[in-house]
């Protein structure tokens, strides 16, 4: 028998000390709630919606994201790869991406807005029609990875490799230039 949950609302939980029973759970609102090193594995969360929360280091294997929004969220260290793919779809505002991995994804479409995603690695991964809006993407990851139409106008400290990424239509502005030159060591001014 399988837990079902609709239309709740979760608010100030520790689910690091009193887990959340595992289910699925749809068109459920999460505020100020404590996943950090919970394991969510074989979770499903549809419609559902987290608001500063901490995912930092939760354990993803198997857990369905669909239609997920992410605002304000601390999600240090997550291995997103090991999500159920199937109908993955998720947008993040305001987050702590830092040190996760996206490895191998097919994530086109997906928006991060003002979002900290140092060290994150993303490579081989579909980003095509991604959003990067005021985005930190240092040392961030990118090799073999489809960027087609992806949006880095006003991300910045990122470094990409044209020779390796597939790069058609992605959106850049010119001070952000320089970020898809660092391989050459060369000295660019205004």
């Amino acid at each position: 028998m399988s837990y079902n949950l609709h239309d709740q609302t979760f608010d100030k939980i520790d689910f690091s000390q009193k887990p959340l029973i595992k289910g699925e759970y749809e068109n459920c609102l999460f505020t100020n709630c404590n996943f950090e090193e919970t394991n969510l594995t074989e979770f499903k969360f549809v419609d559902c919606e987290f608001r500063d929360c901490n995912w930092s280091l939760a354990l993803l294997h198997g857990t369905v994201l669909r239609e997920v929004k992410f605002n304000g969220c601390k999600m240090l260290g997550l291995q997103f790869e090991t999500c159920n793919d199937f109908g993955l779809s998720f947008s993040f505002e305001n987050c702590q991406l830092s040190h996760s991995t996206f490895f191998q994804m097919n994530i086109k479409k997906t928006a991060f807005r003002n979002c900290q995603l140092r060290e994150i690695d993303f490579s081989e991964s579909n980003l095509t029609g991604v959003i990067f809006d005021n985005c930190d993407l240092a040392q961030a990851i990118f090799v073999h990875s489809i960027l087609e139409k992806a949006d880095f106008r006003t991300a910045y400290n990122y470094s990409i490799d044209p020779e390796n990424n597939r790069l058609k239509k992605a959106k850049f502005s010119v001070l952000g230039i320089s970020g898809l030159l660092d391989k050459y060591d060369i000295v660019i001014q205004e």
